[in-house]
C-alpha cells in the first residue's frame, strides 16, 4: 500500500458473524492494531453477554477499547470518537493500515464521518419523556417513535430507553424526524475508509446467534448477571443479556423464557445492524465464509483504485 495514505479497514456486520476473527486475521496480515467500536465490550465488568475476545485473540494482536471503562463510569460516543481518533493517529505512526470492528453502527460512523449534530432542545421535553418511561413503560414510547420517525425505529437499539427518548427528544423539540438531522454535513478524516461487511441468508444469522447465546448460558453468564444485579438500573446493563436475566432474577420470569427473549432481542438487534450497515453503499460485502484470500484481494483492488482516482 502506497505510505502516503492511511487505511481504516472497518469491519462490520450482524451479531455473531465472525467479525472479530475477521478482525484478527487482517490484523495478523497486515501487521497492525485492531480498534474495538463495540460500545457492549467496553466494560470491564461485562464478559460473557458482550462475547469479549477470548485471551487467545487478545493475545493475537493488539486490541483497544476493550474493557477499558467499568459500567460505573459515564461514557458516550463523544468521548469514544475523540479517543478512537487519538489512538488511530498513534497506530498511524507506525502502520498504514488499521483495523475497527465492532456492531454498534453509531460508534463505527463517529470515527469514519464524525458524528451529527442537534439543534439543543428545552429540558422539560425530555424530563416529561422520562416521566412517561416511568409511569407507562417504554412501549409507549416506543409507539410514539414508530408513528414520528419509522426509519429511525427501524434502526436503532429499541430497545434501549436512552436512544428511544434521545430520538424523541429530537422529533417533539424540532418538529422534525431524528433521522432528518443525520449523516448532514459529514466530516472529512485525514485516513481513508474501507468498509467491509460480513452477512449470510437469515436463517443463517439466526442459527448463530442462538448457538451463541447458549454457548454464554453454559459458559455461566447467569453467574456474571447475578453479580451485576445489584447495578442493574445502570445504563450500560440496560442491554441484550443482562435485562433479560435481571427480569429471570427478579422472579417475573423463568430462566428458559429469558434465555428464550435474549435470543429473540439478539435476532431483532442482527435485523436492526444490517438495516444500519445496508445504508452504506459503498461497503464490501462478503458471504461470512468466503475465504480471506478473497477478501484481501477485494481490499487491495479497492485500495488501488483509491490511488489511482487520488
Amino acid at each position: 500500500m502506497n505510505l502516503q495514505f492511511k487505511y481504516l479497514i472497518s469491519i462490520v456486520g450482524p451479531t455473531a458473524i465472525g467479525k472479530t476473527a475477521l478482525s484478527i486475521k487482517l490484523a495478523k496480515h497486515f501487521n497492525t492494531e485492531i480498534v474495538s467500536a463495540d460500545s457492549r465490550q467496553f466494560y470491564n465488568d461485562m464478559t460473557i453477554g458482550t462475547a469479549v475476545p477470548s485471551s487467545t485473540e487478545l493475545a493475537a494482536a493488539k486490541h483497544h477499547f476493550i474493557h477499558h471503562k467499568s459500567i460505573h463510569d459515564p461514557y458516550n460516543v463523544g468521548a469514544f470518537e475523540k479517543e478512537a481518533l487519538q489512538a488511530l493517529k498513534t497506530i498511524f505512526k507506525e502502520n498504514a493500515t488499521a483495523i475497527m470492528v465492532g456492531g454498534s453502527g453509531l460508534y463505527l460512523d463517529a470515527v469514519t464521518t464524525g458524528l451529527d449534530h442537534f439543534p439543543e432542545m428545552d429540558p422539560s421535553i425530555r424530563e416529561s419523556l422520562n416521566n412517561e418511561l416511568e409511569t407507562k413503560g417504554i412501549a409507549s414510547l416506543q409507539n410514539q417513535l414508530k408513528t414520528l420517525d419509522i426509519q429511525t425505529y427501524n434502526t436503532i437499539a429499541i430497545d434501549n430507553p436512552h436512544r428511544v427518548i434521545r430520538a424523541l427528544e429530537i422529533c417533539i423539540g424540532s418538529g422534525k424526524p431524528y433521522s432528518s438531522f443525520l449523516n448532514k454535513g459529514k466530516v472529512k478524516r485525514n485516513f481513508k475508509t474501507i468498509t467491509v461487511g460480513l452477512t449470510a441468508d437469515r436463517e443463517v444469522i439466526y442459527k448463530r446467534i442462538n448457538q451463541r447465546v447458549d454457548i454464554m448460558i453454559e459458559s455461566g453468564l447467569l453467574e456474571e448477571v447475578k453479580s451485576l444485579l445489584p447495578f442493574q438500573h445502570l445504563n450500560a446493563l440496560n442491554t441484550v443479556g443482562y435485562k433479560e436475566l435481571f427480569q429471570h432474577l427478579n422472579g417475573a420470569w423463568s430462566l428458559d423464557f429469558a434465555v428464550s427473549e435474549i435470543k429473540k432481542n439478539s435476532r431483532r438487534f442482527a435485523k436492526r445492524q444490517l438495516t444500519w450497515f445496508k445504508k452504506n453503499e459503498e461497503t464490501l460485502w462478503f458471504d461470512f465464509e468466503t475465504p480471506l484470500e478473497d477478501i484481501i484481494l477485494s481490499i487491495q483492488q479497492h485500495v488501488n483504485r483509491i490511488e489511482e482516482n487520488c
